[in-house]
């Protein structure tokens, strides 16, 4: 996917939000444990109660790693379905993958060619040839992490490299790699404050939001320091979407929750 075909959806819904697919089986309605695919039926119903409210659906690869076959089995069939049914929502690998040559490549080639994910979060830890592998492919997007929500983020990520803090740096020296222009950044809401001086650095490119709501962030902030002419915001929702109930209801209660927050993005735009 483009990203001028992402901006074009963000308008045509008046939102910007994008849901995450963690599927804790511990979690989800017990009818549909008896489904022979409870997670994907699970997001299956998600997915269709939602779909006009947001614009990306990003599932956490961990948790579907942790069943083996089945998981990634459930994975392939949802981005599938979200291809197939829904073609204009852009999809996130929440993958965290970051190796160097043709280990990245084949990481690409999981995510991109294999699962066919419009883009993949990546740990830029290890550098530029890293990176530049999943860069390589044609209007597939890679995210960095660079300032992420949980409290960790302060052991490396605001360090100084000199006089810069380590993000800073990360989003600098980022710009250099080829095919920079398919970039896009993991910023914490709930490190809101930091986004004025990170749109210095990155002015125009999408960053990916998660911690709104659950994890304390405020929509508000992050619209008022990281929205651009271009949105440039794709803000990310799991458990208040997905858990807003574990009945028999629980997509029409999801679909509620997502109603909540795209009227108030709507507001924004």
């Amino acid at each position: 996917m483009q990203t001028e075909q992402l901006i074009q959806q963000i308008r045509t819904k008046k939102s910007f939000l994008c849901i995450g697919l963690d599927v804790d089986i511990k979690k989800i309605p017990n009818h549909l444990l008896k489904e022979t695919d409870p997670i994907f039926e699970f997001n299956r119903a998600i997915i269709d109660a939602t779909h006009h409210l947001a614009v990306a659906y990003k599932p956490n690869i961990a948790f579907y790693e942790a069943f083996g076959i089945k998981g990634w089995e459930a994975l392939k069939k949802t981005i599938n379905y979200i291809n197939e049914n829904y073609p204009e929502l852009f999809t996130i690998a929440d993958a965290k993958r970051g190796d160097i040559g043709n280990t990245s490549t084949m990481y690409a080639k999981a995510f991109f060619e294999d699962m066919e994910f419009d883009s993949v979060t990546i740990a830029p830890y290890m550098g530029k040839d890293s990176v530049e592998p999943f860069l390589a492919f044609k209007d597939k997007h890679t995210i960095l992490l660079a300032l992420t929500s949980n409290e960790g983020a302060f052991d490396f990520q605001t360090l100084k490299v000199g006089e810069v803090p380590l993000y800073q740096k990360v989003l600098e020296t980022s710009k250099s790699y080829k095919n920079s222009e398919n970039l896009m950044y993991v910023v914490g809401a709930t490190k809101a404050e930091y986004l004025k001086e990170i749109r210095q650095i990155v002015p125009e490119s999408f960053l990916l939001v998660p911690g709104v709501g659950a994890q304390g962030g405020s929509l508000e902030d992050v619209c008022k320091y990281g929205m651009t002419e271009n949105i440039g915001l794709l803000i990310n929702s799991s458990r208040g979407i997905i858990y807003a109930s574990n009945g028999e209801d629980f997509a029409d209660k999801a679909k509620e929750k997502a109603l909540e927050m795209q009227q108030q993005m709507a507001s924004f735009l």
